[in-house]
C-alpha cells in the first residue's frame, strides 16, 4: 500500500504550467516567375522505431511492475491526476485573488500614509493584518484539502490496481510480483516487467467499475 501511494504521489506531483500561443506561421515566399526554386532540404531522419517489448521468460515465477509508470499511463491514474490538478488550480486562484487584494492595500498604505488621518491609517493597517491572517488560513486549509483528496485518490487507485496485479500474476502462474523502483534490485530481465499487461487490464471497462 505504501509503495502504491508513494508512486501515485510522484505521478501526481507536478502540475503543468501555462503554454504560450505559438506565433502565426507565414507561408514560404514563392520565387519570381521564370526562376528555378531553390533546392529543398531532404526530410529529417525519422527516429528509430520503438523496440518491441522483451518476451516474458518461459517458466518464470517472479515478475515486477513499475507502479509509477502504471499510475501515469493508466486511465485511472490520469483521472486522479486531473482531479488533483483541478483542485490545486482552484485553490491557487483563490489565494492569488487574496494576494492581489493585499498588494492593493499595502500600496495604498505606502503611497497615502502621509495624507491619511491616524484613524484611517490605523484601520488600513488592521485590514492588512486581517487579510494576511486570512491568506495564511486559506493556504493551510487548501493544503489540508489537497492532502485529503490525494489520500482518497491514492486509496481508490490502490483498490483498482492490486486486484489487477493479482489477476495478471495468476494468469502467468507467478509466485511473486515486486515493485521495481522500491525493491532495491540492481538488475532484472526486462521481460519480467508486466507493467503493460497491468495497464491494459486496468484500462478495461471491467476494471474501471
Amino acid at each position: 500500500m505504501i509503495l502504491v501511494m508513494a508512486a501515485l504521489v510522484v505521478a501526481l506531483g507536478a502540475t503543468p504550467g501555462f503554454t504560450q500561443t505559438p506565433p502565426t506561421q507565414r507561408p514560404p515566399a514563392q520565387p519570381p516567375i521564370g526562376q528555378t526554386p531553390p533546392a529543398t532540404q531532404p526530410p529529417a531522419a525519422q527516429p528509430p522505431a520503438a523496440k518491441p517489448p522483451a518476451p516474458f521468460p518461459q517458466g518464470a515465477k517472479v515478475a515486477f511492475v513499475d507502479i509509477q509508470e502504471i499510475a501515469q499511463a493508466s486511465d485511472a491514474g490520469r483521472e486522479a491526476s486531473t482531479k488533483l490538478k483541478a483542485m490545486n488550480d482552484k485553490k491557487v486562484t483563490e489565494i492569488n485573488e487574496k494576494n492581489k487584494q493585499l498588494t492593493a492595500l499595502q500600496t495604498k498604505l505606502n503611497t497615502s500614509a502621509s495624507v491619511l488621518s491616524d484613524a484611517a491609517r490605523g484601520q488600513l493597517e488592521k485590514d492588512i493584518d486581517k487579510l494576511q491572517r486570512d491568506i495564511q488560513f486559506t493556504q493551510q486549509n487548501a493544503q489540508a484539502e489537497l492532502n485529503d483528496l490525494q489520500t482518497e485518490l491514492q486509496g481508490d487507485f490502490q483498490k483498482k490496481l492490486l486486484p489487477v496485479i493479482e489477476q495478471v500474476a495468476n494468469e502467468k502462474g507467478l509466485h511473486m510480483v515486486f515493485s521495481l523502483r522500491d525493491s532495491g534490485v540492481a538488475w532484472a530481465d526486462p521481460g519480467l516487467d508486466i507493467s503493460q499487461d497491468v495497464i491494459k487490464k486496468l484500462n478495461t471497462p471491467a476494471a474501471k467499475k
